[in-house]
């Protein structure tokens, strides 16, 4: 039987990923989808801003500065993109079945790397 065709296997993926529950109202699950692309793109940003350091301040930052602000902004990209698919599923599964909404913890990981590039950049310039 062609499944794509009943629209059973999707329904039966949805279940078996979200582990079952209620079909919550689409308003929360496009705003959760909305929140999920808006942590992606400033995934995205960071891992751009980490490019572009590493690429075109060979002239501004010392090797080693210029280094650790690349790495600390692709590190963060890449938790905050990862982050962000885990933070999706739980607040969909939350929504499904009723419960609390999980405390979202890629902010303070977002807060906490951003304070580590401004002051590695404080020092930078203190220094300089």
């Amino acid at each position: 039987m062609d499944h794509s065709r009943t629209g059973r296997e999707p329904l039966r993926r949805t279940r078996r990923v979200l582990r079952s529950g209620i079909e919550p109202d689409p308003r929360f699950t496009l705003a959760n989808e909305r929140t999920f692309l808006a942590w992606i793109r400033t995934a995205l940003a960071l891992l751009a801003g980490g490019i572009a350091v590493e690429a075109f301040t060979t002239d501004v930052f010392p090797e080693q500065i210029r280094t650790l602000l690349a790495v600390v902004l692709l590190l963060l990209g890449v938790l905050l993109s990862a982050g962000a698919a885990v933070r999706w599923y739980k607040v969909e599964r939350s929504l499904r079945h009723q419960t609390p909404l999980p405390l979202p913890l890629i902010a303070p990981l977002l807060g906490a790397g951003g304070a580590i590039v401004s002051a590695a950049l404080i020092v930078f310039v203190i220094q300089n």
